[in-house]
């Protein structure tokens, strides 16, 4: 699929849409990094969400494309994110992806930055992404370099052999502080 590289209008939303389970499927599928037991797990997250309302862990924020009159808008991107059980303000960052069709024009990081901002309205403090230490997933690594995270540990062969767990930590400020970059 070719990349659209004129700029596109998205708006943010936190609610959980049923219409949501296809469009994470077809997403995270697309983007060719993870298998069908990952796609699976992104969409069970999202149903999680759907049936237990804010009883659920997991917390999502999605951005919309503006749809154009008399049509409907899609999902160019999303991130999931929740607090990491026994701590006190540490959130995962589960899952941020963006349509492929889109990747570039800086929607991950706007998701990044308001994802982060909510789990500082939440009294977060660290955010954890973890990712794979193969030769594909640099990219993504960079991302959250580039974005003020740090490699905060890498386990050897975790996901397979010569495929570690590269885990990334960022140290949120508390609300009313700017975080230096």
């Amino acid at each position: 699929m070719p990349t659209i590289t004129e700029p596109v209008s998205f708006t943010f939303r936190d609610e959980v849409r049923q219409s949501d389970v296809a469009a994470v499927r077809q997403l995270v599928h697309e983007t060719g990094f993870f298998s069908s037991a990952e796609v699976d797990i992104a969409v069970e997250l999202v149903v999680d969400r759907l049936e237990k309302q804010a009883a659920s862990d997991y917390h999502f924020l999605f951005a919309d494309q503006q749809p154009a009159e008399g049509t409907p808008g899609r999902v160019l991107g999303y991130a999931c994110f929740g607090e990491i059980p026994c701590t006190v303000g540490s959130y995962d960052l589960y899952w941020i992806a963006t349509d492929v069709q889109f990747q570039g024009q800086g929607i991950g990081r706007k998701l990044l930055e308001q994802a982060e901002e909510r789990i500082r309205q939440r009294a977060g403090r660290h955010v954890y992404a973890e990712t794979s230490s193969r030769a594909q997933y640099a990219s993504t690594r960079r991302f959250y370099e580039l974005r003020g995270y740090e490699a905060a540990s890498t386990l050897e062969d975790f996901y397979g052999p010569g495929d570690g767990k590269v885990t990334y930590r960022k140290i949120l400020p508390a609300p009313g502080q700017f975080a230096l970059r």
